[in-house]
């Protein structure tokens, strides 16, 4: 038996490989994704104050801190058994399409498109970001410009466009200034067109490779998201949705009963966790989250040209269920254009410049879950704190985590389909790239373990041979 090792993974938040086991005869017998980085987020959470939270969690990751930071302060909330003023609301809202702006804007621009303009199969010297600003400049000036709006909402509204302080128990901190405000109604006309712009060069790049797109590490799986009371497609608030293949509805709760949906798995190759589906059990209960899953679970979106774009991005599918992996790309681009319709929305609103943003409160309860869509995905944060508000546990389910088993299972379906009797080539070897960076897994957020790190050294001698395996579980 033979293997191959793909490390590190490129133009991904994060540090993982992947390992391709062959047998005798050259053929795919496993493939795994591992994410070799390890953060104790969880456990050195443990013994803060609950209102430290929304601080430090922003710190897990420097692409979706501000998700964490949101996520964090719905849960002291809930802690505090307060409901946030409408304006705060709003304005939490407000920050959370810039989250998704830039992120979005971010990974398409200069993680995705370099395969999607030149090729999967291009050589790695023009299949990168250099090669997409030398050949295609307006482009990158596009995704320059587009995550810079979305960062500028968080400097506008916090001050600081990283690891903000803006979100606080009980509501926000700073009223948005009316002349801001203005400020940023003037400039998304253009950010809109730009993002037209993209869904454009998806949708051709669909039409010219469709049986790539069709057949691409495609294959079945329930979808989670977040959806509003319309069963619209829904960021910040609503009730989670699980959605089987067929597309017929599973589970509908509120966020604060995720526990009776979701139950947690450990393999000793990952330092991710392994979320799945409890009824199910593991691993047959794999679901997806994230843009391609949000479009799944939704019955409709809310704003005028998003909803245009869903409908012709429902057709490559059947029962109103998209199952084709590269079409993640399409739904996050149409994504980014519903985050600037609802920020613009949001904005028109001249009562979200209202000073009426804080409820104060003191601690009414032992525990508080907070959910909201970040760009990958779900994610919630649970804590679990004493009668003085000392963290006394703490668990973070983050949409890389939860899309683990099927990032596994993409790698698994594409090399059994490109990977015959041992031929490897370049190509290849980038498309199990494609099919990770298709969820656009953020590594850093991810990262947890239960129990003891679980560690492996292998002694090999300088011909290759195995001499000894020290384990711990």
């Amino acid at each position: 038996m033979s293997k191959i090792v793909i490390e590190p993974i490129s133009r991904i938040e994060g540090h993982a490989k992947i390992t391709i086991q062959l047998n005798d005869e050259g053929e795919v017998s496993n493939a795994y994704f591992h994410v070799l980085q390890y953060r104790g987020f969880e456990k050195f959470c443990e013994g803060r104050m609950f209102w430290e939270m929304p601080l430090i969690t922003s710190r897990i990751c420097g692409i979706c801190y501000t998700s964490h930071h949101i996520a964090s302060a719905k849960a002291c909330d809930e802690i505090l058994g307060v409901e946030i003023t409408d304006t705060a609301r709003k304005l939490r809202e407000l920050l959370q399409t810039g989250e998704i702006i830039q992120s979005h804007a971010l990974h398409f621009f200069y993680l995705a498109s370099p395969d999607i303009l030149f090729g999967i199969e291009s050589t790695p010297e023009r299949r990168n970001v250099a090669a997409l600003i030398k050949e295609k400049p307006l482009l990158a000036k596009m995704g320059i410009h587009l995550r810079k709006f979305g960062q500028s909402i968080f400097e506008r509204l916090s001050g600081s466009r990283i690891h903000i302080n803006y979100a606080i128990p009980g509501g926000v901190n700073a009223a948005l200034a009316d002349e801001d405000r203005r400020k940023m109604l003037e400039e998304i006309p253009n950010c809109i067109n730009e993002a037209e712009t993209a869904i454009k060069l998806i949708k051709d790049y669909c039409r010219e490779n469709e049986n790539e797109i069709l057949n691409f590490a495609r294959f079945n799986s329930k979808y989670l998201g977040l959806i509003d009371e319309k069963g619209n497609l829904e960021f910040y608030d609503g009730k989670l949705r699980m959605k089987s293949e067929n597309g017929s509805i599973i589970e509908e709760l509120e966020p604060e009963n995720y526990g009776s949906m979701i139950s947690e798995a450990v393999e000793d190759w990952s330092y991710m966790k392994f979320p799945y589906y409890s009824k199910e059990g593991f691993p047959h209960g794999m679901y997806r989250v994230g843009p391609l899953a949000r479009l799944n679970v939704a019955d409709e979106v809310s704003t005028p040209l998003a909803k245009k774009e869903m409908m012709e991005f429902k057709e490559y599918g059947e029962n109103g269920i998209v199952n084709s992996l590269m079409l993640y790309h399409y739904a996050r681009l149409i994504e980014l254009l519903y985050a600037l319709e609802k920020a613009r929305s949001l904005l028109e609103d001249e009562k979200i410049c209202s000073t009426d943003i804080f409820q104060r409160a003191r601690q009414s309860k032992n525990e508080g879950i907070g959910v909201i869509e970040a760009p990958r995905g779900t994610l919630i944060h649970h804590y679990h704190v004493n009668e003085r508000g000392v963290i006394q546990k703490c668990n973070l389910i983050v949409a890389t985590a939860h899309n683990n088993l099927a990032m596994n299972k993409s790698i698994m379906e594409v090399a059994r389909n490109y990977i015959k009797k041992g031929e490897i080539k370049e190509g290849i070897l980038n498309r199990l790239e494609v099919a990770i960076r298709c969820y656009d897994p953020c590594l850093s957020c991810a990262t947890h373990a239960v129990g003891q790190m679980p560690l492996k050294v292998q002694i090999i001698s300088p011909e290759g041979k195995l001499i000894k395996v020290l384990s711990r579980a």
